[in-house]
């Protein structure tokens, strides 16, 4: 009788145990990659225009050049230290910047003075 339990219940178990699958799916996918290069151009000459926050214009080689003043430009001494104070017309500086021709977004004013 014991014969037939263990029997009938091995029989019941083992198409369980025999029919579980296990499936993993990978999936993989390459983007194509995107490179952005930026070019920091350097002018330098005399600011005759500034307009804090917005606007400085300096008289260099080529003539006026205008630079807008983007939020994270930073006007600073030739050491390296942060200027506060406005700057005035006739204040020689160095301006690196970004962008073309249409639109200059200044990155760095170093006032050489």
């Amino acid at each position: 009788m014991k014969r037939i339990i263990i029997t009938l219940a091995c029989a019941l178990a083992a198409p369980l145990a025999f029919a579980q699958t296990t499936t993993t799916t990978t999936e993989e996918t390459t983007a194509p990659a995107t490179t952005t290069q930026t070019t920091t151009t350097t002018t330098y000459g005399t600011i005759t225009t500034y307009e804090p926050g917005k606007t400085i214009v300096v008289k260099s080689e080529m003539g006026p050049v205008s630079f807008v003043l983007g939020t994270a430009a930073r006007i600073v001494d030739g050491a390296g230290k942060i200027i506060t104070a406005p700057l005035r017309a006739g204040q020689k500086v160095r301006v690196y910047y970004t962008g073309p021709e249409e639109r200059r977004v200044v990155e760095r004013v170093v006032v050489e003075e």
